[in-house]
């Protein structure tokens, strides 16, 4: 793939800080040092997980956010390989694939010589370039058996992990997505804000659970629009944790009902944890621990066929905590994954 960048032996010798007396994760992850046909290789690995980066936040401009999710697989595999590797989770099932990049693109699209219209309509011509490579992996790693663990970039990447899962399942893919925002606007060309829309009415997508919605972030029509769709579902996060009228593991478990009847998708948007540096970053949001939790949960199910985390925006400030948390989400769906 002409985007992908692989992850090689280099590449960890470089990130990984050995110490006397411990085992880090970078150590025993298996890698690809010569990549020659993805999903031959992928099969052929005696691993359980692959994780791979999006570095882009094409999908982001183009829904006229603001920039900076292509940091975030740099800024998460700096810590995660850093990680002890114990007898909590068995390292050696886990392949480190490397990262779809699109820095050339997003140079084009910083072109000051452009109009913010055209600015717009270039990001979400190239959004159309990312969603072709990030079914195809999706596709080859589900096609092998394997189960992609996908970092970074903006909520639009959703739309490339139902399509290539459901085509590698040949059925449409049910997801639950733990959010701020529904991202089912309408098809008014591809961003980080339409994604479930778009896999919905293409027929990639069948039940949909949105976990935590902001109330003040919701228009009426969007609202009535989730409402009118049956196998649509959702909760608010007031009604969860200011109001109190919800309680999030009761709320979890009848997610989990509407998405697990068959193969699902869980989507994390950062966006929707407080004070995490993001594309929307918020100051009133689900707390690290229940983020952790809902990880957990989901993670724990037979179904569950790929984790996403997706619209972090570290800053240099920032990038430890951005990657340790993801660090840990990652950790956590794996052991209940695993489980």
């Amino acid at each position: 793939m002409q985007n992908l960048i692989q992850f090689k032996s280099e590449d960890r010798n470089l990130f990984v800080k050995t110490r006397k007396g411990e085992t880090k994760f970078g150590e025993h992850v298996q890698l690809i040092n010569n990549l020659t046909n993805i999903y031959d290789d992928i099969l052929a690995l005696d691993v359980d997980y692959v994780i791979f980066g999006i570095s882009e936040d094409l999908g982001v401009i183009a829904n006229h956010g603001k920039s900076g999710t292509y940091k975030t697989w740099e800024a998460s595999i700096k810590i995660l390989l850093n990680t002890q590797s114990n007898v909590f989770i068995d390292v050696k099932r886990i392949l480190i694939l490397g990262h779809l990049d699109y820095t050339e693109q997003l140079e084009l699209v910083k072109d000051r010589s452009l109009s913010n219209k055209k600015r717009i309509a270039l990001a979400r011509t190239l959004t159309e370039t990312v969603d072709t490579d990030v079914s195809h992996l999706i596709f080859s790693i589900i096609k092998a058996g394997k189960t992609p663990i996908i970092i970074g970039g903006g909520h639009n990447n959703a739309y490339g992990n139902l399509k290539g899962a459901s085509l590698a399942l040949n059925q449409p893919m049910n997801v639950v997505n733990f959010d701020a925002h529904h991202d089912f606007r309408p098809e008014e060309g591809r961003h980080s804000g339409n994604g479930f829309s778009y896999a919905y009415n293409e027929g990639f997508l069948k039940n949909y659970f949105i976990f935590g919605l902001h109330e003040n972030y919701i228009s009426q029509n969007s609202l009535n629009t989730l409402n009118e769709t049956k196998s649509i579902a959702y909760n608010t996060f007031e009604a969860l944790n200011i109001r109190k009228e919800l309680r999030f593991k009761p709320e979890m478990i009848r997610a989990l009902s509407h998405v697990s009847k068959s193969n699902f998708g869980i989507e994390i948007d950062c966006d929707a944890i407080e004070n995490v540096p993001s594309s929307a970053m918020t100051p009133s949001g689900f707390s690290t621990i229940q983020a952790r939790r809902f990880v957990n949960e989901f993670g724990s199910h037979k179904n569950a066929t790929y984790l996403h985390i997706c619209e972090a925006a570290p800053t240099k400030k920032t990038e430890a905590l951005v990657g340790k948390l993801i660090s840990y989400l990652i950790t956590d769906f794996i052991k209940a994954h695993g489980s």
